[in-house]
């Protein structure tokens, strides 16, 4: 029987909230996750980008070639020389939900915000918000604080046409957050990439593209192409590919200038299209993952109102390529839908990519030369890797290894009502038993697993894709995060290293992240990949306990309880109740991000970190290394 809670639910629990109160009480909806600004999908640059979206878009539309940012501390502000807001109605256009001008294509054709949400998000999660339209020879002005406006006018101006807004996240929401600034560059450069002609000042320095994609690709190559950049452009689609020697995928995608990372239906569409057109060429039934073996390269689309999965549009939703809803005269609707992403894309690719191979044909051998190593070095390693599984299974060691969740990324219906929740879904790769059992009784269910690990893995680096293959550790692994044969299949949308702080702990990090990077390096690139950050002390006394990560922070601390202090200091995940282990993953948890830009080379990285001992990599560690003396003396 279901617990009777006593509750008085009346009139008084209905409650109406004010539009910038429910954006600050619901952020998820409107931004994703807040953050502090140590992930790039933190929630201060989707602000960020909310308004520079708006002036890309004036951009589109023929108007103004220059847009002007610049981060000081804290505070953002851009200046673009577009139209500018209607006079009239600038402070309704910021601060009123529902209230825009993208509603239809009228104004605004093919552009990124539909939904009148962006900026007013932005100003209600501003302490300091400020926007300036500049038409004709008058300024309309506003300024707000949390959404509520302070001042409002309009008056003369000298100023060319434009937009200027200037704001500051909101500390009570953002904490103690900081832009860094390789985030910035980098959506600045893709923003110049896909809009050729225009010129972005970022603090001063210019970013123009001549090239578009071909620049974007070319600048972030981390290895020598196996041949030269195929380089394509049509109406609304632009194109690049070519293939290296490194395993993976890495394929940037991008919607009306933003940068759709996590992919979507154009992605989808474009992989199936080059697996095709490159079977149909050469008239041979190759599979798609051996001819997409370590391609590069990137796809930018033009659609009208296009649909993203979530208000952060890091994800295309859309099926096609415009969806046009009209009203008939009978009060009927009609919707003039044109043709499909996946037809669009792929007779664009199928007939330009086709025509290419018949003109440069001193590429074909070097791709299918490609391909079929490709295939040789897949079949050898899947009989392992198949052997290795039914082995594991027979001893039952899958079962034992991972403690799964209910619900999965992969999933494309996720449970109505927690739809927000699957960003959410996690996988914490652990070692041992007592680290995985802490974590498995304190984790969310519903979203979060657990995957124990048996030992130090093999160091990839060094090892053959064979003996790797025949690794049952890592073979387990991959099977559990379910992207054996397509990416698009990843069950956790979090994969999370959690292993103890020790010597043995953090080699085994290294080790997990080696053969992650060395093999599935996308799922670096697509920001799926955390380091989890577990408290290394507690300082507690007779009344109070705190849990301190770092040594100045221990020190704080034992300052700040004076009296009967006690400091225990944690080296292993089991060391620490489940109790207290339940605070460190839930939604405040820390997590560090592992990082790959498109331009470092994955080969150097590794050769650095797990290559030979070199006395660079040992002046490298002496010159970063905390000894444990330094962790166990307390100065209080």
């Amino acid at each position: 029987m279901a617990e009777i809670v006593n509750t008085t639910y009346n009139d008084d629990a209905i409650q109406t909230l004010e539009w910038n109160e429910h954006i600050r009480r619901r952020a998820g909806m409107y931004i994703g996750r807040l953050g502090n600004g140590e992930r790039q999908g933190d929630g201060i640059y989707v602000l960020l980008k909310e308004i520079v979206d708006n002036s890309i878009d004036e951009f589109s539309m023929g108007f103004g070639k220059r847009i002007d940012i610049t981060i000081e501390d804290k505070t953002v502000t851009v200046r673009d020389f577009g139209r500018g807001i209607p006079l009239n109605k600038v402070v309704d256009a910021t601060s009123k939900l529902n209230t825009g001008g993208k509603f239809d294509d009228t104004n605004f054709k093919k552009s990124v915000g539909m939904n009148g949400v962006g900026t007013k998000a932005v100003n209600a999660m501003s302490v300091d918000f400020y926007v300036a339209s500049y038409r004709d020879g008058q300024c309309s002005y506003a300024h707000f604080s949390r959404g509520i406006l302070l001042d409002a006018a309009i008056e003369p101006s000298a100023e060319k046409n434009g937009t200027f807004i200037r704001f500051t996240p909101d500390s009570e929401m953002f904490g103690d957050f900081i832009f860094h600034m390789e985030f910035v560059e980098s959506m600045v450069k893709n923003y110049s990439y896909l809009k050729k002609g225009l010129t972005l000042m970022l603090n001063g320095e210019a970013y123009k593209s001549e090239n578009g994609l071909l620049d974007l690709v070319t600048e972030n190559m981390s290895e020598t192409p196996l041949y030269p950049l195929v380089h394509l452009e049509g109406e609304d689609i632009e194109i690049v590919l070519t293939h290296g020697n490194s395993y993976g995928e890495n394929i940037a995608t991008f919607v009306n200038g933003q940068n759709t990372r996590d992919g979507g239906t154009h992605l989808a569409a474009y992989r199936e299209a080059i697996a095709k057109t490159f079977k149909d060429f050469y008239k041979k039934d190759y599979k798609p993952e051996d001819i997409r073996q370590g391609i590069v390269g990137a796809i930018s689309i033009q659609i009208q109102e296009p649909i993203f999965e979530g208000q952060t549009k890091t994800k295309l939703g859309s099926t096609y390529m415009r969806e046009k809803q009209t009203k008939k005269a009978d009060g009927s609707s009609d919707v003039d839908r044109g043709p499909t992403i996946r037809s669009f894309v792929n007779d664009f690719v199928t007939k330009n990519l086709n025509d290419y191979l018949h003109m440069h044909l001193d590429i074909v051998p070097i791709i299918e030369d490609k391909i079929k190593a490709s295939q040789a070095e897949r079949e050898e390693i899947s009989g392992v890797q198949k052997k290795s599984r039914e082995r594991a299974k027979k001893t039952a060691v899958y079962n034992r290894k991972l403690r799964d969740c209910r619900y999965h990324f992969s999933d494309t219906k996720f449970p109505k009502g927690m739809e927000e929740q699957k960003e959410l879904t996690s996988i914490f790769i652990t070692e041992g038993d007592s680290a995985s059992g802490t974590i498995t009784k304190v984790r969310n269910a519903n979203n979060q697993a657990v995957f124990s690990l048996r030992g130090k893995p093999i160091n990839c680096f060094k090892e053959s894709r064979k003996r790797v293959a025949e690794n049952e550790e890592l073979n387990l692994l991959i099977a559990a995060l379910g992207v054996e044969e397509d990416m698009a299949n990843l069950r956790y949308n979090n994969i999370i290293v959690a292993t103890d702080a020790d010597d043995d702990g953090m080699h085994i990090r290294m080790l997990v992240l080696t053969f992650i990077m060395k093999y599935y390096p996308e799922l670096i690139r697509r920001g799926h990949v955390y380091i989890l950050q577990t408290p290394l002390f507690r300082v507690s006394n007779k009344k109070e306990r705190m849990y301190c990560y770092t040594p100045e922070e221990r020190d704080a601390a034992a300052k700040k309880l004076k009296n009967g202090v006690e400091i225990t200091r944690f080296k292993g995940l089991g060391e620490i109740s489940s109790d207290e282990f339940g605070a460190f993953i839930g939604e405040d948890m820390r997590l560090d991000t592992v990082k790959l830009s498109d331009e470092e080379s994955i080969q150097e990285i590794m050769e650095f970190y797990m290559g030979i001992n070199t006395f660079e990599r040992q002046r490298f560690i002496m010159g970063n290394l905390r000894s444990e003396k330094e962790l166990e003396d307390v100065d209080i």
